[in-house]
């Protein structure tokens, strides 16, 4: 994974970690406040990761204070705010903050639950249970009941209840009410109304002097509820995060003048010398120096056997030695490692708010007013046309109304699915590099591969060495075009000599050793001339290969590029090596043709390599001798045409069509330039990753609308029922608490639905 290992672009943006935001509402003011900011050119606040995404323009004079501007405007709105380091590594400081914030709310449910109780108790037991009832009327009065009732339910509100209140308040004062500016009003109203009745009943009229100071109590308890369950669900959505961090060890045994020394991970820098012993993860990246481990990357690669390392190899930090000790040259650290990269590419897929999210936030924009209204409207039609006591009936279905139509779960919605999506794609080896590749990848009709390297192995192998020369052996002319090739630089060169390695040859000694560009190589071996190359080579030194031809034409129908190799004038062999098809690139094809996407293979190389290489995976389209420039023009024809386009490659010269195409997907051992350009990199070459990257970009999509279903469908619903639609036909009512306990409800459910992406399993 080199390409992250890539010195990261100048900064052109700024996180921020934000604390206190409740809803969608919390949302909208805090991008609000940071888009009025100087210097800003675009804000993007997510709800479910707590981070606000600021995109900076391209003034130096602004970006020098724009951090302290920033968290200022944040403050202002009524918020926290922390800068994020990019610099620095990944810490899992979000968990950490969930848990505390769970913490916190559980002490805070406890002390209202147990001052509620006897509220609940004193007042519905009452109502509920006739002993109950006479026990209060005879041992404690009414008058009493009440009095003990209002003292309890005060201590919920300013102890417990509390933050409801001022932020609540603080937001409406502001013009921008949210979640808990409804909750403030709810309980506060039927507190209010409790007070007079229970201690200036004279201003109430006769028939209405009853108290809900249960209503109030039992709210802030409910409310308090779902947060504690939403904050506890919430820290599962960034399973993957933790994970991945977990994977980076906190500690280092460094090489110093007296021996090995264990620092903190933050201490080490490039250049130091790092011994890691059997069964340790390697802390940071960097090169082999001494030993030769059996490394476990299944990390980066998903390949679950461990890799054989040698001096000057790379190593990747979080990857296990499973073997002997060995020492390497530490030479990324900190923010700069694979890991390190890795995570912050999942953080910023996660951050990211897809087109969907747009008519989310043009909803949430005027629903808390609406809901506001909708919560007056209620109380002045029970109030002039209710029955009597029409002003009991008025507060209780305007408080219910208030209460359950809070926008938590819209706010939910989006965000939670996809911090579950993406952070189960880096689970199965898919990196989303910018979080809306998940939307656009739903809508793909049409994938187009690129061949070598990305279809291919892009290494070539010797596949068939076919003897013309009755005198000699397979093996002696293996090991002469091996001693010869052994002094070439040229890819296919490596293929004829590995596989004389592989076959354990002697290789003899090569003397004056000339390459021919572009055509072969020539050179003295045990005292004859040998030529070993194109078969243009070969005519032009006047060797007669026209009795190969049959061979040579079958071994290009199955994409295999022929070498001839003579001795003194003679043809003695011919050689075929050819670019393996990846052994995953068949069943994705297949699985892709399943999913009705036509796939195209799009490749600069020659037609009938192109050919045999497109009818074995069964490819739709072939585009052969395709520059890069028409790899764009053909993508962009495809565009023209309606359709949406994925392109999947690994080269330089790819990186024009990445970018090019709806969906650009990198092989994740391809080249820097081609993961810069796209959108989705794959960790590894299993090509079973663009087929995972689709599955789980539709799983997702399916599971966003069936949050957002839930969350609008919720309130569209039972708004009305809140307000008492149905008393007329059947005299039900909803009661606050019941409206306190729905709308905690709606929040865990979307939650809880997201989380369900955790379990999706790819295609076999």
């Amino acid at each position: 994974m080199k390409q992250i290992m890539a010195a990261a672009p100048e900064s052109t943006s700024l996180d921020l970690s934000i604390e206190g935001m409740t809803c969608a509402s919390c949302v909208l003011r805090v991008e609000k406040a940071l888009a009025a900011v100087p210097g800003v050119s675009k804000a993007t606040v997510n709800l479910a990761t707590e981070r606000a995404h600021i995109e900076i323009d391209p003034h130096p004079t602004l970006q020098s204070d724009l951090s302290d501007l920033a968290i200022a405007a944040v403050k202002k709105a009524g918020y926290e705010a922390t800068e994020v380091k990019l610099n620095v590594a990944p810490k899992d400081t979000l968990t950490e903050s969930r848990q505390q914030e769970a913490k916190h709310l559980k002490r805070a449910l406890i002390t209202s639950l147990i001052l509620t109780l006897p509220v609940f108790v004193l007042e519905m037991g009452s109502h509920l249970f006739p002993a109950i009832h006479e026990f209060v009327h005879v041992h404690i009065g009414m008058q009493n009941s009440w009095i003990l009732q209002s003292i309890l339910t005060t201590l919920v509100l300013v102890g417990p209840g509390r933050d409801f209140f001022t932020k609540g308040f603080g937001a409406l004062f502001k013009l921008s009410p949210e979640m808990n500016s409804l909750v403030a009003m709810g309980a506060g109203s039927a507190w209010v109304y409790s007070m007079l009745a229970c201690y200036w009943p004279q201003v109430l009229p006769e028939g209405t002097r009853f108290v809900y100071f249960e209503a109030a109590a039992v709210i802030v308890t409910l409310i308090l509820l779902g947060r504690m369950l939403e904050a506890m669900a919430k820290g599962q959505t960034g399973m993957a995060i933790q994970h991945l961090i977990g994977l980076q060890p906190r500690q280092a045994r460094v090489m110093r003048e007296s021996g090995p020394v264990d620092v903190d991970i933050e201490s080490v820098v490039p250049g130091d010398l790092v011994l890691v012993r059997p069964g340790e993860r390697v802390p940071v990246d960097g090169v082999i120096t001494e030993g030769e481990p059996y490394v476990d990357e299944s990390m980066i690669t998903g390949e679950p056997i461990p890799v054989t390392k040698h001096k000057h190899d790379k190593v990747t930090g979080g990857t296990i030695n499973t073997s002997s000790s060995f020492t390497f040259k530490a030479t990324h650290t900190g923010a700069d490692t694979v890991l390190a990269r890795i995570i912050r590419m999942v953080e910023n897929a996660q951050g990211t708010k897809l087109p969907i999210q747009a008519l989310v936030d043009r909803v949430t924009a005027w629903f808390v007013p609406a809901i506001m209204a909708c919560s007056l409207l209620t109380f002045l039609i029970w109030f002039l046309f209710g029955p009597s006591p029409s002003l009991s009936f008025a507060l209780v279905n305007a408080v219910a109304v208030m209460i359950i139509a809070c926008p938590c779960a819209m706010g939910l919605a989006t965000p939670t699915s996809i911090m579950v999506g993406t952070g189960r794609a880096a689970q199965l080896g898919v990196l989303f590099r910018q979080g809306d590749a998940l939307q656009r990848l739903r809508d793909v009709q049409v994938i187009a591969f690129d061949k070598t390297g990305t279809l291919t192995l892009g290494k070539p192998v010797m596949t068939d060495l076919l003897v013309m020369d009755s005198n000699k052996s397979r093996n002696e002319l293996l090991s002469i075009a091996a001693a010869m090739q052994m002094h070439s630089e040229h890819p296919i060169a490596h293929a004829i000599v590995s596989a004389a390695q592989e076959s354990k040859l002697p290789l003899p000694a090569a003397k004056e050793f000339n390459a021919i560009n572009g055509a072969g190589v020539r050179a003295i071996v045990q005292g004859r001339v040998v030529i070993s190359g194109s078969e243009n080579l070969m005519k032009e030194n006047g060797i007669e290969v026209d009795h190969a031809t049959a061979q040579i034409i079958a071994w290009g129908q199955q994409g295999k590029t022929p070498i001839f190799l003579a001795m003194d004038g003679q043809l003695v062999a011919l050689i075929a090596v050819a670019d393996p098809i990846k052994p995953s690139a068949k069943t994705a094809i297949s699985l892709l043709k399943s999913m009705n996407v036509q796939t195209l293979m799009i490749t600069g190389d020659n037609i009938y390599t192109a050919q045999a290489v497109a009818k074995e995976l069964g490819i739709d389209q072939l585009h052969a001798h395709t520059l890069p420039e028409g790899k764009v023009a053909l993508l962009q024809q495809q565009k023209k045409d309606g359709h949406v386009i994925a392109f999947v490659g690994d080269g330089i010269n790819d990186a024009p069509a990445l970018a090019t195409a709806d969906v650009g997907i990198a092989i994740g051992t391809g080249t820097d330039v081609a993961i810069e350009s796209a959108s989705v990199v794959l960790m590894s070459d299993d090509l079973q990753g663009v087929v995972n990257a689709i599955g789980l970009s539709h799983a997702t999509m399916a599971n966003i609308k069936q949050n957002l279903f839930w969350a609008f469908a919720y309130n569209v619903a039972l708004v009305p029922l809140a307000a008492g639609v149905l008393y007329p036909v059947s005299g039900t009512l909803l009661s606050p608490m019941f409206a306190a306990g729905a709308m905690a409800c709606s929040s865990v459910f979307v939650i809880a639905n997201a989380l369900r992406l955790k379990r999706f399993q790819p295609q076999a």
